[in-house]
């Protein structure tokens, strides 16, 4: 089966975010970085691409100028474990980025994340409509997810 590697788009600072991602997310490495010729694009010795992982997934970038942007049509979810884990990813994917809304914040370089705790999807998904939809309207009053005031919602329903 063909590997699928996602390619992100970056104006021309690919290396400051493959620091920036790997030094968040464990088992997390920069593998290359290329770097262009006098033959261009760019000055010589820029950062044209480079392959770096992110707790195993393999992603490849570049430095193709300020032609397109990210947005909110394309995000990455981190699913996590407990609180603790939403508060780890949080507080430093948003660190110089902005925070949005339902666990969806912008980081530094516009790359737009999802911080989810698995226990939003337990209690979204409660068999009982009125503990379900308590937890959904919740999760779209927050910005990041909490897990204990979800719990509450729900349990009050």
């Amino acid at each position: 089966m063909p590997a699928i590697t996602p390619s992100l788009w970056f104006d021309n600072d690919l290396e400051a975010a493959a620091e920036f991602y790997t030094s968040i997310f464990p088992n997390s490495s920069i593998e290359e970085l290329h770097r262009t010729t006098g033959a261009g694009p760019g000055d010589p010795g820029d950062v044209l691409s480079g392959f770096f992982v992110l707790d195993g997934t393999r992603f490849i970038g570049i430095n193709g100028g300020p032609h397109f942007q990210f947005s909110e049509a394309v995000s990455f979810m981190v699913h996590c474990k407990d609180q603790a884990e939403v508060d780890y990813y949080w507080n430093r994917l948003v660190d110089g980025g902005e925070e949005s809304q339902c666990g969806w914040l912008k980081d530094r370089f516009g790359l737009s994340w999802q911080i989810v705790p698995d226990r939003l999807f337990e209690l979204i998904n409660d068999p009982d409509p009125a503990r379900a939809t308590a937890a959904t309207k919740a999760m779209l009053g927050m910005r990041k997810i909490v897990v204990a005031e979800l719990e509450e919602a729900s349990a009050n329903a």
